[in-house]
């Protein structure tokens, strides 16, 4: 079940950011669930990094969607996405 729920909202994460950086006619719904998971994960690990504590859920969706854009940003430096 836990599985179930990383993917929705890995789905939704990566939809936001792709929606924010304009790429989401670009990405089909499995990238927005591998960019959402996976930039989840960079900005968690940038929020380390630099000191910021997610303590509460708004900022830890804040720090999520963050950290997709900045994943959206390099695959876009990357030209995987225009």
């Amino acid at each position: 079940m836990n599985i179930i729920v990383t993917l929705i909202i890995g789905g939704v994460i990566g939809w936001l950011a792709s929606l924010i950086m304009k790429t989401d006619a670009q990405m089909g719904i499995l990238a927005n669930i591998v960019v959402g998971i996976i930039g989840a994960f960079v900005g968690f690990w940038i929020a380390g990094l630099i000191g910021v504590a997610a303590t509460n859920n708004v900022l830890r969706w804040v720090v999520a969607i963050v950290g997709a854009m900045i994943l959206i940003a390099i695959l876009k430096a990357l030209n995987i996405f225009k």
